[in-house]
């Protein structure tokens, strides 16, 4: 699945029974992934755990999508992202061999913090949806700071959905 075609648009604001933002109300980033024993348990369902890995991989993919891989902001920046919170409805299991679509849309850029909303769907069904808040860090001494100016304006520029519910500070 290349980038273009990963871009969607959807009409709803909220998935379906969820209070959490859709990531798909709006064009957001979708990265391909596919189910393997790895990441199933021995019945082959994916282990909660291994969702977080797959939206992990989405949300790094989307940085560098819009030329801010973790290397640079790490190396030239000075920056990393540590996740801070965390909402999940896991709401169908995923199964050995599933071809999965991982969306990333940006709910909310702070000075030092995002929002991201998260889906992961296979064939049009949503398995899962999330609320992720990472903080701004530096690559240093893990302290909490300021997203780099020119950062900040390309992601405030991506918002691309109200967010209904926030995470606790």
């Amino acid at each position: 699945m290349s980038c273009a075609s990963a871009i969607r648009r959807r009409s709803k604001a909220l998935t379906s029974d969820s209070r959490f933002p859709n990531p798909d109300s709006r064009p957001s980033f979708s990265w391909p992934t596919r189910v393997y024993w790895e990441d199933t348990d021995a019945g082959g369902v994916v282990y909660h755990a291994q969702y977080l890995a797959f939206l992990e991989r989405a949300r790094t993919e989307w940085l560098r999508t819009h030329g801010y891989g973790q290397e640079l902001l790490r190396g030239q920046h000075d920056l990393v992202f540590a996740v801070r919170a965390m909402r999940i409805d896991f709401r169908q299991p995923a199964r050995l061999d599933d071809t999965l679509a991982v969306s990333v849309a940006l709910a909310e850029c702070r000075r030092a913090s995002l929002v991201i909303a998260q889906a992961i769907h296979r064939d049009g069904s949503l398995l899962l949806d999330a609320q992720v808040r990472v903080a701004a860090l530096g690559a240093g001494d893990f302290r909490p700071r300021a997203i780099p100016d020119a950062l900040y304006a390309r992601l405030k520029s991506l918002e691309t959905i109200p967010l209904e519910t926030k995470i606790a500070e």
